[in-house]
């Protein structure tokens, strides 16, 4: 109990060294309790644990820990009010890694909100049309699945630049034409799910986009793709790996998609970049090590 209070203390410290200011406030809860700084770096905490059950978190502390604690449902509120400031601040700690990145990694993940065998019936997630899931083909595992996917963007040295999620029944290729107004003059890299030389010719010509993908065997001029690069986009496959074992991404509680995605994962990836912040900055060690403890 003690190591998440402790946890929870140097996680606050290490947020408001940041020195962001709140653009707004989440307008949740009493005035003089929890801040939304604190809402913030108790959720990251929580994530970093591998504690994704509100019910569990809150049985493991008290308010004689940490006084100014606030209500388990009162939490679950606020947190999803702070979608925003928490998407700032993953913004901003992952900015301090990416400033001179000149080489870059898409994937993308299944994210089921259910076994495929229960689709059919199932009725979470589906308040809105825009944002309820689907049914789609995962290749590499070679099995249908029900819900959305993660599509991400990391760096060689394995820190998210941008996110998305879509249903899962959206092609790979479709991700690339959103993130032109957020890349500019680098080498992208991805598996053959990004094959299509029209989005490549259009990502170059816009924002200079360099997409390096390999080719198929069948292909015209097939030539197999250099080794640094198949052995660089491995990395991003780590992190996918890392988000299922020790952050459970793939563990759903949550009955709406505001829950499920605004909430637990953007949660979860953000505290994942921010124990690669305290890793480099603070403790001077690699940057993926994340199953080392902070105190």
């Amino acid at each position: 109990m003690s190591n998440i209070v402790k946890n929870y203390f140097k996680v606050l410290e290490v947020i408001s060294s940041l020195n962001y200011d709140l653009a707004f406030k989440s307008r949740v809860g009493r005035s003089g309790k929890m801040s939304d700084l604190e809402a913030v770096a108790l959720s990251l905490t929580a994530e970093f644990m591998s504690i994704d059950s509100e019910n569990s978190l809150f049985k493991q502390i008290s308010p004689r820990m940490i006084p100014n604690l606030i209500e388990r449902s009162q939490f679950n509120k606020r947190r999803r009010k702070l979608f925003l400031f928490s998407e700032e601040i993953r913004t901003k700690l992952a900015s301090r890694f990416l400033e001179f990145e000149n080489y870059f990694i898409v994937d993308s993940m299944p994210l089921e909100i259910c076994k495929f065998s229960r689709h059919k019936r199932i009725k979470i997630c589906k308040d809105e049309f825009e944002t309820s899931p689907s049914k789609g083909f995962c290749a590499s595992q070679n099995n249908w699945f029900y819900g959305y996917k993660l599509h991400g963007v990391c760096s060689v040295n394995g820190v998210f630049h941008s996110l998305d999620i879509t249903k899962a029944e959206v092609h790979d290729v479709n991700f690339l034409k959103n993130i032109k107004n957020q890349m500019s003059d680098c080498v992208l890299l991805g598996d053959r799910g990004y094959l299509s030389e029209s989005v490549q010719l259009d990502l170059f010509q816009t924002v200079k986009v360099k997409l390096e993908t390999p080719k198929r065997i069948n292909q015209k001029d097939y030539k197999p793709q250099p080794y640094i690069f198949r052995k660089s986009r491995k990395r991003i496959e780590t992190l996918f790996s890392q988000l299922c074992d020790q952050f459970l991404i793939r563990r759903n509680y949550a009955k709406s998609f505001a829950g499920f995605i605004k909430t637990r994962i953007l949660a979860k990836i953000t505290a994942m970049t921010l124990i690669q912040y305290i890793n480099k900055f603070i403790f001077d060690r690699p940057i993926n090590n994340i199953k080392n403890q902070l105190i």
